[in-house]
């Protein structure tokens, strides 16, 4: 096999040569992204979200009293709040023995915020769809 062959891509696949063009700041909205998707699929759960409202309602709790909040074992509370702290929900704060859970407000204000930004865009989409339809028809929008 000749060396110029060798650096001619197969149909299908991009050149070794050919450079990937990203938006400055790309890189940044991917991460943030993955970490609020991250958020949000811990949020998914009946039982995280009830251990969440107890931390936000109580500060700072241990396993045994967010137990007494749920219906399910020590040990069930203690996975869920290692989901939560994976996605950066919780953290704990070892006192003696016992292991302290406390909510982390920032992943949820980002959330919040990223929920805001979309309800804004689809508010916008939602108008200038309405003033499309209104002007096909022939009324107009206020």
């Amino acid at each position: 096999m000749s060396a110029s062959r060798a650096t001619v891509p197969r149909a299908g696949q991009a050149s070794a040569r050919k450079r990937t063009r990203t938006r400055p700041g790309a890189e940044r909205v991917a991460a943030n992204a993955a970490t609020q998707a991250g958020v949000f699929a811990a949020l998914g759960d009946d039982t995280r979200l009830a251990l969440v409202d107890c931390l936000c309602a109580n500060g700072v709790a241990s396993i045994a009293q967010l137990t007494t909040a749920t219906t399910i074992s020590r040990q069930a509370v203690t996975k869920h709040l290692r989901v939560l702290a994976d996605a950066g929900l919780v953290t704990d704060i070892r006192d003696g023995r016992e292991r302290l859970w406390q909510l982390e407000p920032r992943p949820l204000a980002d959330a919040r915020q990223a929920l805001e930004r979309i309800a804004r865009q689809w508010d916008d989409a939602l108008f200038r769809l309405k003033r499309r339809v209104e002007a096909a028809d022939g009324t107009h929008v206020a």
